[in-house]
């Protein structure tokens, strides 16, 4: 389970809708109290930022239909209160380029 910290664009195809799925599923952990994973630290560093997912969603969604995906499942804006950005990070984000660069798929990093 990850949600990133590097921008939508840089993640190949199978990373951003992976990421995409992961995220619908700590949106669902944290706003209708589901248990599965509620535990898992990149779960718990979304909680008081839903306003912060909420908006990496958006991210995700923008560049899923730059790359002519559909998309049908939008996030409850309502929801979306807390922090507006992320400041936990499970891995930093130089740590997080490394694991893609190591994965050898087609995501672009540097």
């Amino acid at each position: 389970m990850r949600i990133w910290d590097i921008p939508p664009e840089k993640l190949c195809r199978n990373h951003l809708l992976g990421e995409h799925r992961e995220l619908h599923a700590i949106w669902n952990i944290l706003t209708l109290g589901k248990k599965g994973y509620c535990r898992h630290p990149e779960t718990l560093r979304w909680k008081g930022k839903l306003k912060a997912l909420f908006l990496r969603h958006r991210k995700l969604v923008n560049e899923m239909k730059a790359r002519g995906y559909c998309h049908y499942s939008d996030l409850p804006a309502g929801l979306a209160k807390g922090k507006k950005n992320q400041d936990k990070f499970v891995d930093s984000v130089e740590e997080q380029l490394r694991i893609l660069k190591n994965k050898r798929c087609n995501c672009v990093i540097s």
